[in-house]
């Protein structure tokens, strides 16, 4: 049930969601919706459909539209979409179809969200992202847990990092606006050597003859993130130069921040940072200090070295590069960072661990539509 229709390359597409922080597994879904058709239009509901149909977001409306416009693989994005999929709305905005993963989602009365457009022959699958969703980033935020990390990068290049799963991924991710044909490049720093995993287009690669550098450790992947980048990459335009964006490891970030800092591992910052639009490059395990030497290995003159307005955690950090240290700021979302999402869920403890809960009665109830579904489909 639920085959690519025929001509599907040829239409608009349609996906909705609340696109509660800007993980990976949402840009997963976004990226295989736009290789269907030839535009996307992402719908993004409001706070108070999510609120009464799911528990509170975490990101206010227009934190979570700022995330969804940057990935590069969405044509336009409509806000405040209905949490039950219309078709009236859909036919508002030329979409043919609707896209999904393959799990169900359920509205606050337990009903499958998409069963209309099931009904009517306008539902198409696609692959769920596992191992990522927003309740779980919440959930390592409530528990301070430390084990979705990885451990410091092997120098042979057998970390567990570069499976061939997780290879297959970065090459996906790495994938131009339309998730077809290759864009960025993405390379790996380890102690004595950088590596490239993923080649760029024959674009790109003229594009890092220049390079503007950018490092961090692009947390929970949001707003201020985003406003950084954009301004960057404006400035990186004027010169007709690329972005490259360092990296660092879960256990040097961890070593500076503490706690259970990385909210998200290496390879979801990864994969939340090669979905933006304002990305050419991203170089895996940059060091925390950049020096000259570092940035000759990379693939072209590196003309400036950005940070954002936000503190460093010691000193020192540009000196070897304060000839082409460039501040970024004030922007847009400027104040935000991960701690202060992080202190935006734990001040709201309770009403999370109830959507929590609630998550866990939503998911039994979308257990048994899934069987009954396969169930119908099988006899």
């Amino acid at each position: 049930m639920y085959e690519r229709p025929e001509g599907i390359e040829n239409c608009r597409i349609w996906i909705d969601g609340c696109f509660d922080f800007a993980h990976h597994g949402h840009a997963g879904a976004i990226l295989q919706a736009r290789q269907l058709g030839r535009e996307l239009y992402v719908g993004v509901h409001s706070d108070e459909e999510i609120l009464h149909n799911k528990g509170p977001p975490v990101m206010r409306l227009d934190e979570r539209l700022t995330a969804v416009s940057a990935c590069k693989w969405s044509t336009k994005v409509i806000p405040s979409a209905p949490y039950v999929t219309s078709l009236d709305v859909m036919d508002e905005y030329g979409c043919k179809y609707v896209v999904h993963g393959d799990d169900i989602t359920t509205d606050a009365n337990g009903e499958d969200c998409y069963q209309i457009c099931k009904d009517m022959g306008r539902f198409v699958v696609v692959k769920r992202t596992p191992n990522i969703s927003t309740t779980d980033l919440v959930g390592r935020m409530l528990l301070l847990s430390k084990s979705h990390m990885f451990p410091k990068l092997d120098k042979t290049g057998s970390s567990v990092l570069f499976s061939e799963e997780n290879l297959a991924r970065f090459k996906q991710y790495a994938t131009d606006n339309t998730g077809l044909a290759p864009k960025s490049a993405v390379y790996v720093k380890y102690n004595d050597h950088l590596d490239q995993i993923v080649a760029p287009s024959a674009e790109i690669e003229a594009k890092l003859k220049k390079i503007v550098y950018i490092d961090g450790g692009f947390d929970l992947f949001h707003p201020g993130h985003i406003e950084l980048l954009k301004v960057v990459y404006q400035r990186a335009g004027e010169h007709n130069a690329s972005v490259v964006l360092g990296l660092h490891e879960d256990v040097v970030i961890n070593e500076y921040k503490g706690m259970n800092y990385p909210i998200m591992n290496l390879l979801e910052r990864s994969l939340c940072v090669l979905q933006c639009r304002y990305v050419d490059a991203v170089v895996l395990g940059a060091p925390y200090k950049p020096t000259k030497a570092f940035l000759e290995e990379l693939p072209g003159e590196v003309i400036k070295v950005c940070h954002g307005p936000t503190e460093l955690e010691t000193e020192g950090v540009y000196e070897d590069t304060s000839d082409l240290f460039l501040q970024i700021g004030p922007h847009k979302f400027d104040e935000m960072n991960t701690a202060f999402i992080v202190d935006r869920v734990l001040q709201n403890k309770a009403a999370f661990e109830e959507r929590q809960k609630r998550k866990g009665w939503k998911a039994e109830k979308e257990r048994e539509l899934k069987a009954k579904e396969q169930q119908t489909n099988n006899s």
